[in-house]
């Protein structure tokens, strides 16, 4: 019994690697949500820069994240960031906390295997709004987790950079999931789906 019941969680990751499972349907917005952001391992992080020559302009930058392992139907939907000061975005950060962050499943297979481009609606991307946080020391050991498990390079990152682990405070959600324009879900309707 216990082998077969290994054999059938071993199918289920696999499936879920390869993008097997499908996306929840277009009316399911908050669960959209949720399952596009724990099958992302990147987001596109936008921050108000604070550099000179571009303070105050839009600057977009890529950052490696993750809500939890990669285990289909699980993660906790919070978007945990691993940081350091020295990086661009992070020193605007200091200076305001506000940013947005999107991810798309047009980098995991879906889309690809579809034929859909990736600004077509149908290949799903979430815009979440709010700020960057430290996370606190009860914290720290989810975030470790959630970031080693799919990026496991992150251990051995410079010890001298100074990194921490940091958490994406959602305060709006906008999903693009289908043609008619975005909808929105607020933070009590994404996190109390259970993906």
């Amino acid at each position: 019994m216990a082998g077969v019941l290994f054999l059938c969680a071993a199918a289920v990751l696999l499936l879920a690697a390869g993008g097997a499972v499908p996306p929840p349907p277009p009316e399911e917005a908050a669960r959209m949500a949720r399952f596009v952001l724990h099958n992302c391992d990147w987001g596109a992080l936008a921050t108000l820069s604070a550099q000179e020559g571009l303070r105050g302009h839009p600057f977009a930058n890529i950052f490696s994240l993750s809500d939890g392992p990669p285990e289909p139907f699980s993660g906790s939907g919070v978007p945990y960031l691993y940081l350091t000061d020295m990086e661009i975005s992070v020193k605007d950060l200091e200076i305001n906390s506000n940013a947005s962050l999107t991810v798309s499943l047009a980098q995991t297979p879906y889309c690809k295997k579809h034929g859909y481009d990736p600004q077509n609606p149908l290949c799903a991307h979430i815009i979440f709004c709010g700020s960057i946080v430290k996370v606190k020391d009860s914290e720290v050991g989810l975030a470790k987790k959630a970031l080693f498990s799919r990026h496991p390079e992150m251990e051995n990152w410079p010890k001298d950079h100074n990194w921490f682990f940091a958490k994406f405070n959602i305060t709006n959600i906008w999903v693009l999931d289908y043609f008619g324009g975005l909808k929105i879900v607020t933070p009590e309707e994404y996190y109390s789906i259970k993906p």
